[in-house]
């Protein structure tokens, strides 16, 4: 019983460090996403518990581990699966701004102002600064970025 109480534990902790400190397998590529810290975790965890009630169920020791290692291939195979699934459904990162067109909705300069751009997916208008003041109705191109700000010049 002690080797299913150490494995479950051991799952619990790589749980747990998932949760809090980000997947800790990343760095290996196996399969199509790699080994989720997470669902190893869960497999191990899976493998203790199982592992104890079929020992608690007075079933042979040969027994325990059949099912444990069973049980737990299934739910760390599930686990995987779901959480592949998941990180393919991710948004896309957004496209670069840098080079984007737009037009001034307010008097823009170093103090700051608005634009809405053109063919950007996420936010069609951002705080904007300029060099120099430019009257809103402007066509401007974005030439930097700062956090959700743009700087733009006259294009």
């Amino acid at each position: 019983m002690t080797v299913f109480l150490v494995i479950g534990g051991i799952g619990l902790v790589l749980l747990v460090l998932s949760l809090v400190v980000g997947e800790i397998f990343e760095s290996l590529e196996i399969g199509d996403g790699g080994i989720s810290g997470m669902a190893v975790g869960i497999g191990a965890v899976v493998f203790g518990a199982s592992g104890v009630l079929a020992l608690s169920a007075d079933l042979a020791v040969v027994w325990a581990y059949v099912i444990a290692v069973a049980f737990a291939l299934l739910a760390g195979g599930v686990a995987q699966l779901v959480i592949n699934r998941l990180a393919a459904s991710e948004d896309p990162a957004p496209p670069p701004l840098e080079g984007a067109f737009g037009v001034l909705t307010a008097t823009t300069g170093p103090e700051g102002g608005e634009v809405r751009l053109e063919g950007v997916r996420d936010l069609e208008s951002r705080l904007a600064w300029a060099d120099e003041p430019i009257p809103a109705g402007t066509r401007v191109v974005v030439v930097a970025v700062s956090g959700s700000r743009v700087h733009v010049t006259r294009a």
